[in-house]
């Protein structure tokens, strides 16, 4: 599954539109940051299996850790009636990326090069991350298997932002934006 049908499904659900009621922003502007975002969203969760032992052990691995943070509910939490409870996407996020300051960094590129205001990206990012680990967590739930949540992972980033992003070539801007925040917060 490549990264923009991860990003099909979550327009389709209506989870890019609960981000932009939630936050009182445009539906391109949602979809827009999403699209900006999602590669290295993806990059940290892939970040995370590695850590995790790699293999189908690290797929398990950043499941149980989603499951600490409500699992297949991290979606419904963003797409419900209440106000979206950030905290546990930012649990998320310190999971995947290890650090506030890449959170940071990746928003301040991503406005840098997309328009968008960095505080609305930040407000975004915890929302972002809950979508997509709420729906990697029902996947791997519903099937049973780890087979499809590991083809989610599989697909790198392709040109585009992604491309611009992953500075090294390595299919994944995660790395990268991990260094640029190394480098801003020395």
């Amino acid at each position: 599954m490549s990264e923009q049908v991860l990003l099909d499904t979550l327009r389709r659900s209506g989870g890019l539109e609960a981000v932009s009621r939630d936050l009182g922003i445009a539906p391109a502007t949602a979809i827009a940051g999403a699209e900006a975002m999602l590669p290295a969203i993806l990059g940290g969760f892939r970040k995370q299996t590695e850590a995790a032992g790699g293999g189908e052990t690290g797929l398990a691995g950043m499941i149980e850790m989603l499951g600490r943070h409500g699992g297949g509910a991290l979606a419904a939490n963003v797409m419900g009636p209440e106000p979206t409870d950030v905290a546990r996407g930012n649990g998320v996020l310190g999971e995947i990326f290890g650090s506030a300051d890449v959170s940071r960094t990746l928003a301040a590129d991503v406005a840098a090069r997309t328009g968008i205001d960095p505080a609305t990206l930040k407000q975004m990012l915890p929302r972002l991350a809950m979508l997509v680990g709420g729906y990697l967590s029902a996947r791997a739930m519903g099937s049973g298997q780890l087979g499809g949540v590991s083809e989610i992972l599989a697909s790198g980033p392709g040109g585009g932002l992604a491309g611009m992003l992953d500075l090294d070539g390595d299919g994944n801007p995660l790395d990268d934006i991990i260094d640029m925040a190394g480098k801003l917060f020395r």
